[in-house]
């Protein structure tokens, strides 16, 4: 059995962070039906290998709900589904039929989720919103300007999103079962994220400066044959003394974490040199040996043949329709176990409304 076997899920979230959140709760058990236009489905189905890995597990239904027959067929699911989840922009769905107070008069248990830009209130709600626009508006982009859609991009504002979205669901669930009555989730990306941010933005607040990891062994270093390799000491002054005796300068090693960022420079240099002058394999050996915080700097390919990676069943291998394919698994584990993921992701409509919870 696993976590939310018997749980109906009932999405018109499409692109990412709905599909993410909807991921997350398939992988554990949830039966997810994704709603999508005719002919032309999710937006996100332009990039099939995303799609396939947001998508994995789920069923799909085609639905115009424009015709009163298809939005009859959305109606009944709502009816017997446990979670609804929408990511139009506010009011949309309400105008469309499908708003919390509608659904909910009709199922008192459902757990409502709506996921947007700016949320369902504030000055900006009526504003279309992508992940960049909302990590300059949080504050993670200043600075940075220069290059800040030039770098790995990860789409932190959907992912966040989707991830407080599981949660918002989950708790809604948990308290489903206290009161039996559902309840409302207000999803709001900006949100979320300046949750992640929280390290900038809350000692801001409270009149101290930013959270500021500008310290000696918190970066990443080149060795002498061209490797790479990270370090991550911050505030813990006994990984720190290890690691300078290790690179051949103790003299900083007995130094705290504030003496450390009062001569970042010089230490800094120091540290670049030492560690320029070995190669990676030495270093990673003595670090390893040393139990000092340090990692390779991986490119995406050798992440996915990390040995620890392929241990923990991180990376799992489905045969989907006769085709092999490769998933990045769920993260937790139950019991030691790795859930999901469950199936492949659905063809377009694949699944016939009058056949879905009978």
């Amino acid at each position: 059995m696993k976590p939310l076997d018997g749980i109906r899920v009932l999405s018109l979230a499409t692109q990412y962070p709905g599909p993410f959140a909807t991921m997350l709760l398939a992988d554990l058990g949830a039966d997810v039906v994704i709603v999508e236009r005719p002919g032309f489905g999710d937006p996100g189905r332009r990039n099939p290998d995303l799609f396939a890995t947001l998508n994995r597990g789920k069923r799909s239904l085609a639905l115009d709900l424009k015709t009163e027959k298809d939005k009859n067929a959305l109606l009944r699911l709502a009816d017997k589904a446990d979670v609804f989840i929408e990511g139009f922009r506010p009011g949309v769905a309400a105008r469309l039929g499908f708003g919390y107070d509608v659904l909910s008069a009709r199922n008192p248990r459902l757990v409502y989720a709506s996921i947007s830009g700016f949320g369902q209130t504030g000055p900006y709600r009526d504003r279309p919103a992508h992940d960049l626009s909302l990590q300059a508006l949080v504050g993670l982009l200043h600075g940075h300007e220069a290059t800040a859609a030039r770098g790995p991009y990860m789409a932190w504002a959907d992912l966040s999103s989707g991830t407080f979205g599981a949660l918002g669901i989950l708790a809604g669930l948990f308290q489903r079962s206290v009161t039996g009555k559902g309840t409302e989730i207000d999803v709001a990306m900006s949100d979320t994220l300046a949750v992640w941010a929280l390290g900038l933005l809350g000692p801001l607040m409270n009149g101290a400066p930013p959270m500021k990891l500008e310290f000696p062994g918190y970066g990443c270093y080149k060795c002498a044959d061209g490797k790479w390799l990270a370090l991550s000491i911050t505030f813990e002054d006994h990984l720190w003394k290890p690691l300078a005796e290790t690179v051949g300068i103790g003299q900083y090693g007995d130094l705290n974490i504030w003496q450390r960022g009062e001569q970042f420079e010089a230490i800094e240099a120091a540290l670049k040199k030492a560690i320029a002058a070995q190669p990676y394999d030495v270093w990673a050996k003595e670090f390893t040996e040393k139990n000092i915080a340090w990692a390779p700097v991986w490119g995406p390919e050798q992440a996915t043949k990390d040995p620890h990676f392929l241990a923990r069943g991180l990376f799992v291998e489905r045969n989907d329709a006769g085709k092999p394919r490769w998933y990045v698994a769920q993260p937790l584990k139950f019991d030691g176990e790795t859930l999901g993921p469950t199936g492949p992701s659905p063809e377009l409509g694949d699944t016939d409304p009058d056949s879905i919870w009978t």
